[in-house]
């Protein structure tokens, strides 16, 4: 009986992971590893003049120019309320595109450094931890191990509500 059982939890496992496997882009915010299915990244550009935007909440750096395209850009730390950081000549900004409601969202999220593009196999990604009903993770599609260390693979569709989603929508308008 325990034998079907633990074979029965990592068939789940598997699964978690067969859904999540595939390629994603690395990078780092602060101390942490953080990954992006590739296929949600638009382009990685090189830090530029953002115009800030006012009364906008703290997590949104501001708006830039992008090819004729007015984004919006965020700033992950704030957003996840970690301690903001002088930008420095590896800070960038991944451009990526969210699905809400049906519609494509270009925006660009603010980043510490980019690392690499790592191919996770489904073996090597685990569901997101339980860390009680408080606290929400929705936005962690599962964590990825790579060697010793730990990716957490961002469902970068949930990092924003949809409220803070129709705010950027707005500013991306004007």
């Amino acid at each position: 009986m325990g034998t079907t059982e633990t074979s029965a939890g990592k068939e789940s496992v598997n699964q978690v992971g067969a859904k999540l496997a595939g390629k994603y882009l690395t990078f780092k915010l602060g101390e942490e590893d953080y990954g992006l299915e590739i296929l949600k990244v638009q382009e990685i550009i090189q830090m530029q003049a953002v115009t800030k935007v006012p009364r906008t909440p703290g997590y949104v750096r501001g708006v830039i120019n992008l090819r004729g395209k007015v984004i919006p850009v965020i700033e992950l730390r704030q957003k996840f309320n970690m301690e903001s950081r002088k930008d420095t000549d590896k800070t960038c900004i991944i451009v990526v595109q969210i699905v809400h409601r049906d519609m494509k969202i270009v925006m660009g999220t603010l980043i510490d450094e980019v690392k690499e593009v790592l191919d996770i196999k489904a073996e090597n990604i685990e569901e997101t931890p339980s860390f009680g009903a408080s606290i929400n993770t929705e936005f962690i599609l599962g964590m990825g191990k790579i060697g010793q260390s730990l990716k957490i693979l961002l469902d970068i569709d949930k990092v924003l509500s949809v409220k803070e989603v129709e705010t950027l929508k707005e500013m991306a308008k004007a």
